[in-house]
C-alpha cells in the first residue's frame, strides 16, 4: 500500500508550508543514513521522508495528491493511505463515449495514448546542513555522501537560514534525467553575535569614565576586532554603528555591525577610591 505522505511527515492535511518544512528538517536529521548508522531502517525511512516532502512541498503536486492520491494527477494510481476519501475518477462509471474527452481534459490531449506515460526526471532531494555564523560569513565546504561517493559542496559566503545550495544532477535518477540535490542551510545560534538579515549586534562593555567623557572602545567582529568612537554621555544600551562590518550580501557588499554599549562600573573600591567617588557624586 502506498504511503500516506502526511502521515510520513507527521503533519495534518491542513499543514502550512512552514509546518511541512519544519517537519521535514526534523525527520531528515533523525533518519539521515550518515548520521544514524545504528538504525537499520534509517535509509528506507529517509527515502520515504524525502518522497513525501518532494510532493507536499510542491503546490501543484500536493493539489494533485490531495485530489487524486497521486502527485502526477493520475486518478488510477494505487490507493494509498494518503488518499482523502474516494475522490477518484472510476473508468467503469464513465460513459465510453465521453471517456476520450475526459482524458483529453485531464491530461492535455493525450487521448488513447494515456497509458504511455512520458519518461520522468528524477526527484530533487533536500538535505539539511548546519553551519556556524563564522562559516556563513566566510563561506565553507561540506562533504556529502551519496552511496559510495563523497561529494564536495561549496557553501558561499553570506548564506542564511533557508538558503538552498544546489548540487546539479546529484538527486534521484530518472528516465528523463537525474534530479538535483539541495543543501538547506541552517545557521547555528552564536553565543556572541545576534543576526538580523545582513546586520549583526554584539555587546561591548564600556567603562563609566569613557561613557561619561567620551573615548574609544574595542568591538569584536566576526573575524577580529575594530575600534569605535564613544561620544561623551553615552548611555548603557545605546548602539554604535560600524558600517560594513556585518554579513556579506554575496555581491561584494556587507551589512553593518552594531556595538550595544553596556556601561560597567568598578567593583571592590578601596577607601580612597570610595572617597573620590563620593566627592565626584557631590559635584553632580
Amino acid at each position: 500500500m502506498a504511503q500516506d505522505y502526511y502521515q510520513t511527515l507527521g503533519v495534518g492535511r491542513n499543514a502550512s508550508e512552514d509546518d511541512i518544512k519544519r517537519a521535514y528538517h526534523k525527520l531528515a536529521k533523525e533518519f539521515h543514513p550518515d548520521l544514524n548508522k545504528d538504525k537499520p531502517n534509517a535509509e528506507s525511512r529517509f527515502k520515504e521522508v524525502n518522497e513525501a516532502y518532494a510532493v507536499l512541498s510542491d503546490a501543484d503536486k500536493r493539489r494533485n495528491y490531495d485530489q487524486f492520491g497521486s502527485a502526477d494527477g493520475n486518478p488510477f494510481a494505487g490507493r494509498g493511505g494518503g488518499v482523502p476519501g474516494d475522490n477518484y475518477y472510476n473508468p467503469s462509471t464513465v460513459d465510453p463515449a465521453h471517456f476520450e474527452d475526459m482524458l483529453r481534459d485531464m491530461f492535455g490531449g493525450m487521448g488513447s495514448g494515456f497509458g504511455r506515460r512520458a519518461p520522468s526526471r528524477g526527484r530533487d532531494i533536500e538535505h539539511p546542513v548546519e553551519v556556524s555564523l563564522r562559516e556563513a560569513y566566510e563561506g565553507t565546504t561540506r562533504i556529502v555522501t551519496k552511496g559510495d561517493r563523497r561529494i564536495r559542496a561549496d557553501i558561499p559566503a553570506g548564506v542564511s537560514d533557508g538558503t538552498r545550495v544546489r548540487l546539479k544532477g546529484e538527486g534521484e535518477a530518472g528516465q528523463a534525467g537525474t534530479g538535483d540535490l539541495y543543501l538547506v542551510i541552517e545557521i547555528e545560534d552564536d553565543l556572541q553575535f545576534e543576526r538580523d538579515g545582513l546586520d549583526l549586534t554584539v555587546d561591548v562593555k564600556v567603562d563609566m569614565f569613557t561613557a561619561l567623557l567620551g573615548g574609544e572602545a574595542t568591538v569584536p567582529t566576526v573575524t577580529g576586532t575594530a575600534r569605535v568612537k564613544v561620544a561623551a554621555g553615552t548611555q548603557s544600551g545605546r548602539r554604535l554603528k560600524l558600517k560594513g562590518k556585518g554579513m556579506p550580501d554575496g555581491r561584494g557588499g556587507h551589512g553593518d555591525l552594531y556595538a550595544r554599549v553596556l556601561v560597567s562600573v568598578p567593583e571592590n573600591l578601596t577607601d580612597e577610591q570610595r572617597r573620590a567617588a563620593e566627592s565626584f557624586r557631590k559635584l553632580f
